[in-house]
C-alpha cells in the first residue's frame, strides 16, 4: 500500500472507530481528529489524533505542571507508563503532562482505534486523582477551605476529603 492510500486507511479507520463509539469528533484540518472522551474523575479527555506520512501520533492533555511534590508526582506517573499499552505520560518543556503514543500507519485499524481511545481514557481517568493528590495537594485544601467557608458546592472535591483535617470533609 502507498503511503497516501495507508493515510487514507488510517483516517477512514479513526472516522469508523469514532463513529460507532458515538463519540463527539472534530476535524480540524486533513490527517487531523479531535476526539471528546466522557469520563468521571477527568470530566473530560481531549485526544488529538494526527495522521503523519508514515505514524498515526495521538496526544491528550493530562494535566499542568504540579505546583508541589515534583519528583514523587513525575515519578508515579513515569512508573504508571511501565504498564501503559501503546503509550505513555510525557512532560513538555514546562513540565505539563500529556498521554502520548504513535502507531505505524499499517496498525491503525478502527479496532484498535477503539482500543486506544479507550486505553487513554482509562489511563486519564484512573490516575487523574491520584496526581493531583501529588501534586497540588496544597491547592486541593485551600479551595475545600474557601468553598466550605462560603457554602459552596464541594462535589468536585469529595474525592480529596482525605486530604483535608477539616469537620466539613464529608
Amino acid at each position: 500500500m502507498g503511503r497516501e492510500a495507508a493515510r487514507a486507511a488510517a483516517a477512514e479507520a479513526i472516522t469508523t472507530a469514532v463513529a460507532e463509539s458515538g463519540l463527539e469528533l472534530e476535524r480540524p484540518r486533513e490527517g487531523s481528529f479531535l476526539v471528546t472522551l466522557p469520563g468521571k474523575a477527568k470530566l473530560k479527555t481531549l485526544v488529538w489524533l494526527e495522521v503523519g506520512p508514515h505514524s498515526l501520533t495521538l496526544t491528550s492533555f493530562f494535566c499542568r505542571q504540579p505546583d508541589e511534590n515534583h519528583a514523587d508526582f513525575y515519578l508515579w506517573l513515569m512508573r504508571r507508563s511501565a504498564d501503559m499499552y501503546g503509550m505513555a505520560f510525557v512532560a513538555d518543556e514546562v513540565g505539563d503532562v500529556y498521554i502520548r503514543g504513535r502507531l505505524p500507519l499499517e496498525g491503525v485499524t478502527p479496532e484498535e482505534v477503539d482500543r486506544l481511545l479507550g486505553c487513554v481514557l482509562t489511563y486519564s481517568d484512573e490516575n487523574f486523582n491520584g496526581a493531583l493528590e501529588r501534586g497540588f495537594a496544597s491547592a486541593i485544601r485551600k479551595e475545600w477551605h474557601w468553598r466550605a467557608e462560603r457554602g459552596h458546592d464541594m462535589r468536585n472535591l469529595r474525592a480529596f476529603a482525605h486530604l483535608v483535617d477539616s469537620p466539613d470533609a464529608p
